[in-house]
């Protein structure tokens, strides 16, 4: 059983910055891929970004790329995403998700919801025009 906390999430203008952090817990944290979703209002949740369980390999979701960045420190069992140039479509719910993942490299469907095992609780973004 793994434990996500986000962190990080708040109000900020468009063109700004904001780091989020995805805390784990009761795992082997560096044997899990990480990934972050985000969920606006009415809409579907949505896939961001991910991350292998070393870091070697990241994909993004072409509206965040080059804007985002994900990253992890297995020491700290923490995950980070920092975003800038941040628009007001931006705005959503962000989670952290973990899938096991016994390979090195990330497998295709890392985009799918449904392949995550465990899902932290949400932290706010908003972005204000």
């Amino acid at each position: 059983q793994v434990q996500l906390v986000e962190s990080g999430g708040g109000l900020v203008q468009a063109g700004g910055s904001l780091s989020l952090s995805c805390a784990a817990s009761g795992g082997t944290f560096s044997s899990y891929a990480v990934g972050w979703f985000r969920q606006a209002p009415g809409k579907e949740r949505e896939f961001v970004a991910v991350i292998s369980r070393r870091g070697g390999s990241k994909y993004y979701a072409d509206s965040v790329k080059g804007r985002f960045t994900i990253s992890r420190d297995n020491a700290k069992n923490t995950v980070y995403l920092q975003m800038n140039s941040l628009k007001p479509e931006d705005t959503a719910v962000y989670y952290c998700a973990v899938f096991h993942s016994p390979g090195y490299a990330l497998p295709t469907d890392y985009y799918r919801g449904e392949k995550y095992d465990y899902w932290g609780q949400g932290t706010q973004v908003t972005v204000s025009s």
